[in-house]
């Protein structure tokens, strides 16, 4: 027996191709925040100077268009005294490169501004939101929350003011791109730290504590607007990975290599803790807290490794348990909020740390997933498609003789004379069917043609239940007593029967 291949995945595949000691991720080309950050500036800038190149290049055009068509005037008339003329070009050439310049420069838009009654009511964080616009609970909780917490804060009042203005100006941004909006989000906390890093002297410790309240304010007030918006395809790729692992629901443990035992009670206690945490990310509406999910999740699968191998549980038997954790939870909404962390988490806790390494091993998860076949699987191509179109099922025995192949092939015989069998039953039942609506539509038939003759017969020969005939004694007798009397002359012995009972009434 062959000894089948695990699923492995180098530790430095999971790092910044950039090199620098970060954690990389997928959904940025295999780079970290930072520098995907930069190389999406540097790409940027290229593309203004490209952009500024063909303006310039077409303005020269034009002029040298405009040039052209007066030299050629300049042998009629002038219409114009030269001093008009001259000015008219000179509008028309500030016109132009006014136009240029407006083109390539972004738009500023910023919100309308309130009166300064409103702004000054709105200036302590004690100040709830405005009457006109009622927050959800969630919204307001975390508002109370933040506030309560920069209270022991310096400048905790600006830091308040900043994140507020911030926020309200995302309502007008909804139209953007998820990328743009994602990027507003980091350039807002990139330069909230710096101030931080500047206003703290270093203490990196208690700037993620103010970057991570600042996070859970923000997110929580914008979480209806930047989670799975309609201008990207989220949805669409949610349904496409849910419908995928659906697809994948044969796979098994030892498929997978994973190094679990599910009979142990504690491990099995173990997977169902990690399904249901994996699962509870989608109820969660800050990133960080379902980084916390996932981290959660993780965690209980090292406990199930190390309690099923009884020792210290290895990155390589990691990453497959991770991914069968995946297959079996079916997570609600998997790819929005893997992309959801992407755009709006605190870049710093995706970079480093254990939260960043579990969400790059869920990524990475993910993408094995979508990319599955059969040779990840150790198996053929098509006993893959068998398995995946639900015409196979390993669950079904296999031989263990060694002439595992016949005994395949007499297997598979059976069950193709198996089914030709269930195809012949099918079509006889068929023919029954048939035969039965043939005979009830022939008796209904005949009934209708019994009930015409009688009901013919009963007109051509009516019954005169009113003609009476005279006997020989005088009397008058009916049709069918006449006839009785005839049947009854026959029988010479009805003479010696007694006389037939009469009816008698007795007063009681």
């Amino acid at each position: 027996m062959s000894q089948r291949r695990g699923i492995h995945v180098d530790q430095s595949e999971l790092l910044c191709k950039k090199g620098c000691g970060f954690y990389g991720n997928t959904a940025w080309q295999g780079l970290c925040s930072k520098c995907w950050r930069e190389e999406n500036q540097r790409e940027k800038q290229r593309q203004i100077q490209e952009d500024w190149a063909l303006a310039e290049r077409l303005q020269r055009e034009e002029e040298e268009a405009y040039a052209s068509r007066h030299q050629r005037a300049q042998s009629q008339p002038a219409i114009t005294p030269f001093n008009k003329f001259e000015e008219r070009k000179t509008k028309e050439k500030s016109s132009k490169v006014n136009t240029v310049t407006k083109f390539f420069t972004p738009s500023t838009k910023t919100p309308p501004k309130k009166d300064a009654g409103a702004a000054d009511a709105q200036s302590t964080p004690s100040s709830s939101s405005s009457a006109s616009r009622q927050p959800i609970p969630d919204s307001d909780r975390a508002t109370r929350e933040f506030i309560d917490f920069l209270k022991s804060v310096k400048s905790g009042r600006e830091i308040f003011k900043q994140c507020r203005a911030f926020t309200e100006g995302m309502v007008y941004k909804r139209d953007m791109g998820a990328d743009e909006l994602s990027e507003c989000v980091q350039d807002f906390y990139q330069n909230l730290s710096d101030r931080l890093q500047n206003q703290f002297k270093g203490s990196t410790e208690h700037v993620e504590r103010v970057m991570d309240e600042v996070e859970k304010y923000m997110m929580t007030r914008l979480y209806t607007e930047v989670f799975c918006p309609e201008t990207t395809d989220d949805e669409k790729k949610d349904l496409a990975i849910q419908k995928r692992i659906r697809d994948l629901h044969w796979v098994t443990i030892e498929m997978l290599c994973v190094p679990v035992d599910e009979e142990i009670p504690e491990v099995s206690d173990s997977v169902v803790k990690a399904i249901t945490d994996i699962i509870e990310m989608d109820s969660k509406q800050v990133p960080k807290d379902k980084l916390a999910c996932i981290t959660r999740c993780s965690k209980h699968i090292f406990n199930a490794i190390k309690v099923s191998k009884k020792e210290a549980a290895s990155a390589d038997d990691f990453l497959p348990t991770l991914i069968y954790i995946v297959l079996k939870a079916n997570p609600p909404r998997l790819q929005s909020n893997i992309q959801y962390i992407t755009r709006f988490c605190n870049p710093s806790r995706l970079m480093t740390g254990e939260d960043g390494y579990y969400f790059t091993n869920l990524c990475c998860a993910v993408a094995f997933i979508e990319k599955l076949d059969g040779q990840s699987l150790n198996m053929s191509s098509e006993e893959f498609e068998l398995y995946m179109s639900g015409q196979a099922s390993p669950n079904w025995p296999r031989p263990t003789t060694a002439s595992s192949s016949s005994a395949g092939s007499a297997a598979l015989t059976q069950v193709h004379s198996s089914l030709d069998l269930l195809t012949g039953l099918g079509e006889r039942q068929e023919r029954v069917v048939e035969k039965a609506r043939q005979l009830e539509s022939d008796l209904i038939d005949w009934t209708d043609e019994v009930e015409q003759k009688v009901q013919s017969a009963l007109e051509s020969f009516p019954l005169d239940t009113q003609s009476t005939t005279t006997n020989a004694a005088g009397g008058t007798t009916t049709p069918a007593t006449a006839a009785s009397s005839a049947i009854d002359s026959e029988n010479v012995e009805n003479e010696l029967l007694p006389p037939p009972l009469q009816p008698q009434v007795f007063a009681g």
